[in-house]
């Protein structure tokens, strides 16, 4: 195994410096970066960067010059706030001077947002971007390339797509479950799989490990009792509910560490060994603004705007990401901590009255009821009209008319009365083509 885990982890780093990323320089340089936190001013740090990489694309780049404007502005606030429309045109028009597309690595964003879209780093960043995630997971114990990840990520359904994925795992020392199919027995299989090999850590989409540990739970399992070498799970990517966090804990078996992140940035902030999410400071700064793109008064809730420090490629400047969050005033060492992530901003539940709800509040909701029986595994809410909508759920049984009469109550009462809750049990949830849960769809337009 330890012959394995050394040829493992000198293949992944081989493969990213074969395909031109400087990892070796990268990781230098990463450690210079810690280095110069740890002994000069974050706050000088930052400024000193954020004001390079920006000066980088306003001399390089033309479509962000068109985006800024001719004039140079004098504060940072002054600066146009970036949004996911603002790139979605053809790349070779969005990237620097400096830079050919055959350059760089370019990928796809999954469209969780609604807006997905295409976006390049250059090779260095990336590089640096890799550097960081290596050094987060780390500190865990986690040695990327050799230590044995259990993923629960999609998996292309086209053959190529499919092989050139699978051969990128082998590569980074992990195997990937098809979360696409989350039966009771593909999930059973699941298990058997565990008992066989010695996973390290398990990483990837919330609702997936959550539905796995569900099951575990209705067979009275622990999956650490089954695969002993298992020490962590790492969630990301979408909202980590603290039901969800207690039954991955308590069947799963092992600490929860939460990741928020975005393919076209970095790791965004990430949960330290206290239970805080400490936001990543080292190659990207992050901001809270109104709906005005304004800063927010320290503490209040806004929308989260985060410019890539390093990205030369392609320039992610006061980016609006999508998402709603709260910074908390006090730092922890330094570090800022996110207080809170609410979620997408463009997920809302408008209804009859006028009243708009935050859509993962109206979930949550849902969830938190919908979930005493311990029968349910997994739900989506669907707003179908103003007044109604569709609460789809995996679950062992069908919910009796006096389990929905008392969720149907508890939701008018915290929404509004008068709303129409219907409720259908699927076998299976329809996942986007990335295997992400969209948790919340409304189908109502609105002005």
């Amino acid at each position: 195994m330890a012959n394995q885990s050394k040829k493992s982890v000198n293949l992944f780093r081989s493969i990213l410096s074969m395909k031109g990323f400087p990892i070796k320089q990268a990781e230098q340089d990463f450690q210079g970066i810690l280095h110069q936190l740890e002994t000069s001013s974050r706050k000088e740090f930052t400024e000193k960067r954020k004001w390079e990489i920006f000066n980088y694309h306003f001399n390089n780049t033309r479509d962000y010059q068109n985006l800024v404007g001719k004039q140079k502005p004098e504060n940072w606030e002054d600066i146009p706030v970036m949004t996911k429309q603002d790139l979605q045109k053809p790349l070779k028009e969005r990237i620097s001077q400096d830079y050919r597309e055959k350059d760089l690595f370019v990928n796809k964003t999954s469209g969780s947002s609604g807006n997905p879209f295409i976006f390049a780093k250059d090779k260095y960043a990336h590089a640096l971007t890799w550097s960081h995630i290596m050094w987060l997971y780390k500190s865990y114990g986690i040695t990327l390339g050799e230590s044995f990840e259990a993923r629960y990520y999609g998996l292309p359904k086209a053959l190529q797509p499919r092989l050139k994925e699978r051969a990128k795992d082998f590569f980074a020392h992990r195997y990937r479950f098809d979360i696409f199919d989350l039966s009771d027995n593909q999930l059973d299989k699941m298990i058997e799989f565990y008992k066989r090999k010695k996973f390290n850590y398990i990483n990837g989409y919330t609702s997936s490990i959550a539905m796995l540990a569900k099951h575990l739970k209705s067979k009275g399992l622990v999956l650490k009792e089954l695969c002993p070498s298992l020490q962590f799970c790492i969630t990301t990517s979408e909202m980590l509910f603290p039901s969800d966090r207690k039954a991955i804990e308590e069947y799963i078996g092992v600490p929860v560490i939460n990741e928020y992140g975005a393919s076209e940035l970095d790791i965004i902030a990430f949960e330290d060994t206290d239970g805080d999410l400490l936001l990543n400071d080292k190659t990207l700064f992050t901001e809270v603004v109104d709906d005005d793109d304004q800063p927010v008064s320290d503490g209040q809730e806004g929308h989260l705007v985060i410019t890539g420090l390093y990205n030369q490629g392609h320039p992610f400047i006061r980016y609006k990401i999508g998402d709603v969050g709260i910074i908390d005033p006090k730092t922890k060492n330094g570090i800022p901590r996110l207080k809170k992530l609410i979620g997408r901003t463009n997920e809302f539940a408008f209804l009859p009255s006028g009243k708009r709800v935050p859509a993962l509040t109206f979930y949550y909701v849902t969830k938190s009821l919908i979930e005493d029986s311990g029968a349910v595994k997994e739900i989506k809410v669907i707003q179908t009209q103003m007044d109604t909508f569709t609460v789809e759920y995996v679950a062992d049984h069908e919910l009796d008319e006096k389990e929905k009469s008392t969720i149907t109550k508890a939701i008018e009462e915290y929404l509004e009365p008068g709303l129409r809750i219907y409720y259908k049990r699927q076998d299976r949830l329809e996942r986007s083509k990335s295997g992400k849960l969209k948790q919340f769809i409304s189908q109502v337009k609105t002005d």
